[in-house]
């Protein structure tokens, strides 16, 4: 059953006024109009709503129970508008972020924490991800932002942010070629033990790539799917590896590591995105979090800075 909530407004008000005239009053509207509203509801309902005392007009038994439904849609009311503007605050909500390994410390150390003490009511999902499923889950919603490293184009996939993050030879402090004050050849890396994510990483298939176009092989001596042996295997010193600048940020700033650039069009030319579905209206907290991040992390401000 359909019931105007306009029809329920003038009997609600008509029942607290004990009145049609005090009613209209209230309302500014003629009584005849009151009158002719409540009629349209006892039609509805197919029973009287109010009947006369000598103290006025009272609720008959249906009456009562048209008065509670009044009264419980109100509280609804008030609960979802208390909510929806609690929402457009960001005081509450989800967004759901699907990221590349690679960004997760770049992302939790201070951007996120900025956020979220900002915004304390907004829950954050963030998943990890290898560079296809992260544009999967993008497409289909399942998630808001997805950030990710090397360009795979998508008709549906909108870049929000990028930037240019080469890839860069990571070597421990103390490897011979760590104090290198040239750009770095293919040709030497060949030459040197690396921890490379395995086949199908979209990092892994820029520099299987990389090398190939010049002829060359990598000297592949650990193969991951891991983010942290990588870093781990290069500060124990079992080898080199290939990644952007801000994904060993930590190790840099420890002095474990040394990040030394690499003459390889495909390696200066790679970048860091940011990215959302096309035509997907993005929630406010949403909006807001993908400018903040878009400021914060190193991700997205030049790699040579």
């Amino acid at each position: 059953m359909d019931i105007p909530h306009q029809r329920l407004v003038y009997f609600r008000v008509t029942v607290e006024s004990g009145s049609l005239r005090k009613a209209a009053a209230r309302l500014d509207i003629a009584p005849s109009a009151v009158s002719r509203q409540i009629s349209l509801l006892e039609t509805a309902f197919g029973a009287p709503l109010l009947e006369r005392t000598s103290q006025g007009i009272r609720p008959t038994a249906t009456g009562e129970m048209v008065l509670d439904y009044c009264h419980r849609r109100g509280v609804l009311d008030d609960d979802f508008i208390a909510r929806l503007e609690a929402h457009q605050r960001l005081e509450t909500g989800t967004i759901s972020l699907v990221v590349g390994e690679g960004f997760i410390s770049d992302l939790i150390d201070a951007p996120l924490k900025a956020f979220a003490e900002r915004y304390r009511g907004v829950r954050l999902d963030i998943e990890q991800a290898g560079t296809d499923e992260i544009i999967e889950s993008v497409v289909e919603d399942r998630a808001h932002i997805g950030l990710m490293f090397h360009e795979r184009v998508h008709p549906q996939i909108r870049f929000w942010a990028s930037s240019g993050q080469p890839l860069m030879a990571i070597f421990p402090a103390h490897h011979p070629l760590a104090e290198s004050s040239t750009m770095l050849t293919l040709e030497q890396l060949s030459d040197t033990s690396m921890a490379l994510w395995k086949p199908g990483h979209g990092v892994r298939r820029l520099v299987d790539q990389a090398f190939a176009a010049e002829g060359l092989r990598p000297r592949v001596a650990i193969e991951t799917n891991s983010m942290a042996v990588l870093r781990r295997a290069v500060v124990a010193g079992m080898g080199m590896t290939l990644l952007p600048r801000f994904a060993v940020a930590h190790e840099m700033a420890e002095g474990s590591v040394v990040a030394l650039p690499v003459a390889s069009e495909p390696f200066q030319n790679s970048q860091a995105h940011m990215i959302t579905r096309v035509g997907r209206r993005q929630p406010q907290a949403s909006l807001k979090l993908l400018r903040h991040l878009s400021g914060w992390m190193q991700a997205f401000r030049r790699g040579t800075e």
